[in-house]
């Protein structure tokens, strides 16, 4: 069999090329989901790399499915593969963990044991004190890194596991207390990180 006649063969239009433009997809729409994300970080370096080979896997993707229009499995695979690429986009963001977050803590109750808790661990914290529907309450806030909100948010809870607390994403941030890293890891995910940053 030569080259030309495995191109044209079923095998290849009904089974290679969908699997190809599936995977396509896949990392094209990851790319997308990942430069949507570093551009709402302001990671401005990083978003319009991501955008360029974004576009060009699509317009590969896209250019055999108008080569194969009669093909119905190259449709299901191009679908397919958008709605995976949105899952796995997301779950590399996850792993990543870039950004800073804002926690805000409400509660009536003293807060000098949780404050003091938070700094022993390198979270910097402010506390407020506010007037709440039915009482007085303090309002403390707290600037963390998103690789570190797990464990800022364990302290919160075994403060009181009923404590109301809200978190967002912060786009800059021009000075703050956080947790100095003991072992800073040099692999693929942090050099991205990296990357993001500049």
């Amino acid at each position: 069999m030569n080259e030309s006649t495995f191109f044209n063969g079923d095998f290849f239009i009904y089974a290679v090329l969908p699997a190809l433009i599936f995977l396509a997809r896949i990392c094209d729409v990851t790319l997308d989901t990942l430069r949507i994300i570093f551009v709402s970080k302001g990671k401005k370096h990083l978003a319009p790399l991501l955008g360029f080979f974004e576009i060009l896997i699509w317009l590969l993707a896209i250019t055999k499915i108008m080569q194969n229009l009669d093909n119905i499995i190259c449709y299901i695979a191009y679908a397919a593969g958008f709605a995976t690429g949105n899952y796995v986009g997301l779950i590399v963001e996850e792993k990543l963990a870039m950004g800073i977050m804002i926690i805000r803590i409400i509660t009536p109750d003293n807060v000098d044991t949780l404050m003091k808790t938070l700094n022993e661990h390198g979270f910097g914290s402010t506390v407020i004190e506010a007037k709440g529907s039915m009482e007085k309450v303090h309002l403390i806030y707290s600037i963390v890194q998103r690789n570190d909100l797990q464990s800022a948010l364990k302290i919160i809870e075994r403060f009181n596991p009923k404590t109301f607390y809200a978190v967002e994403d912060v786009k800059f941030v021009n000075r703050g207390i956080f947790p100095l890293k003991k072992n800073y890891s040099t692999s693929f995910l942090s050099h991205l990180k990296q990357m993001g940053e500049n």
